[in-house]
């Protein structure tokens, strides 16, 4: 049974109103990711130093020795950027969350009582700065409970929060398995929240950027000076700022570091975005917890059975008779790549379309020929399937008159001695005089034609049956 995991539907064409509160047309999310003290080193019992996000261009591991000049640009990220940043934040009124790598945290406790006066949120950001991209399952688990630990201890109460950044392909799941987290931003594949299901737990993913990120200013293509950032912070807030004006509120999620942003040059970027969002009415600016039980509340998780996820028994059960009295599309549906992108009723029906399209003509025409005559004598003895009855009920084709009647039996029987399978149509895309005007025009039809006709109302009502059952 092929499944792909990777979800590229999300939201769907319709994403939710975030209803931000008091009607804000954006919510900004600034994270201060605080690393100085936790990143590689070999006082902190790893290989070499640190080689990732400083002003060091090309910068390498040193195995087994101390990068001097590493570790003083992480240094000022603790010693004076992060005071330059808290001047701002307080100074403004703003609230941020915090991502805090636990030992660095308790590296930092003046740093840490600062946050905590501020009233900011500080969320765990793994035990190390270190690349967890091949750690072992067991290893990664052992360091997202010592992550949560030392958190607690040092700062007083549990995380609520967590990003790792360089993570591993399990690492969602594990920190998600924990039952500890109201939110989780390990992903960067949206502009809203939304809930991931992990075993029996519905967990919050509050997705991060990489891109509005001053990380930019240490790799390459980035920023090279302030204005830059400023200028790439501001169109996204525009473009996301006139979306919400137009009902359709999103999440801007801005990264930072101490030990980049914190540079006065760069600052001065971030302040200039700031003044200039303030300028503007209906922004919210809220500590991702805020944004976590403000969706838990306003959105949420409701699960329903996904296909993707069904036995073969219970999918060919379920969608059988979405292609009438064919359940053996289903069947074999049910062997293709499904994934999330399938549980929704578009999809699934892609999926189901495809082995219809593929079968031989005589299957196809098999199919066409399981379908009942329209107000036929299946109807009169109430023998259609339940959706069939339903569908033809929703043009009242169970309500016609003597005349109609023997129109639609005069009709049938001449389409069916023309072309030899029933007329078919979507019915619920009609009325009785609609329906009528094409049976008499498809009837003049060749069989060719009809055959191709036939096979697109059939692929519609399939569409239209989905849609009653799925998202």
């Amino acid at each position: 049974m092929p499944r792909y995991p990777r979800d590229f539907r999300g939201h769907g064409p319709q994403a939710p109103d975030a209803a931000w509160p008091g009607g804000a047309k954006i919510a900004v999310s600034l994270v201060l990711n605080y690393e100085e003290g936790g990143e590689n080193n070999i006082l902190h019992g790893d290989a070499g130093s640190e080689a990732f996000l400083s002003d060091i261009a090309g910068a390498v591991p040193w195995p087994g020795m101390r990068h001097w000049n590493m570790e003083s640009i992480y240094d000022y990220g603790a010693r004076a950027g992060f005071w330059r940043l808290h001047r701002l934040f307080t100074g403004m009124g703003i609230p941020v969350t915090v991502y805090g790598v636990s030992t660095a945290l308790a590296r930092n406790p003046e740093q840490v009582a600062a946050m905590k006066a501020a009233g900011w949120e500080i969320a765990s950001h793994g035990l190390k700065w270190v690349d967890h991209r091949d750690m072992a399952v067991d290893e990664e688990r052992r360091q997202i409970a010592e992550s949560i630990r030392l958190h607690t201890e040092v700062v007083g109460e549990a995380p609520r929060g967590w990003y790792t950044g360089r993570c591993s392909v399990n690492t969602v799941d594990l920190t998600a398995e924990t039952g500890q987290f109201e939110w989780i931003s390990d992903t960067y594949d949206d502009d809203l929240p939304y809930w991931r299901e992990v075993g029996d737990r519905d967990q919050l993913i509050i997705p991060y950027t990489l891109e509005a990120n001053d990380m930019r200013f240490a790799t390459a293509p980035g920023y090279i000076e302030g204005e830059q950032f400023f200028t790439y912070l501001k169109d996204s807030f525009d473009t996301l700022y006139a979306e919400g004006q137009q009902g359709r509120a999103k999440m801007f999620s801005i990264g930072l570091h101490c030990r980049l942003i914190g540079r006065p040059g760069k600052i001065a970027g971030l302040k200039r975005f700031l003044d200039y969002t303030q300028s503007h009415k209906d922004v919210w600016f809220p500590r991702r917890i805020e944004i976590a039980e403000h969706w838990a509340k306003t959105h949420p998780h409701q699960r329903f059975e996904r296909p993707s996820e069904m036995a073969r028994e219970r999918f060919v059960q379920r969608f059988g008779g979405i292609f009438e009295h064919s359940a053996w599309i289903a069947n074999r549906a049910f062997d293709l790549e499904l994934g999330p992108a399938h549980d929704s009723a578009v999809g699934l029906h892609n999926a189901l379309a495809r082995m219809f399209r593929s079968a031989s003509a005589a299957e196809r025409l098999g199919v066409l020929q399981a379908h009942p005559d329209l107000a036929g004598k299946l109807a009169a003895a109430k023998r259609l399937t339940a959706e069939s009855s339903a569908e033809q009920a929703s043009a009242a084709l169970d309500a016609l008159t003597d005349e109609q009647r023997a129109s639609f039996q005069r009709l049938n029987a001449d389409y069916v001695a023309k072309h030899g399978f029933p007329f078919i149509i979507a019915v619920r895309d009609h009325d009785k005089a609609s329906i009528l005007a094409a049976f008499q025009t498809r009837i003049g039809h060749d069989t060719a034609t009809e055959f191709t006709t036939a096979c697109r109302q059939v692929e519609r009502i399939a569409e239209l049956r989905l849609k009653d059952l799925l998202p």
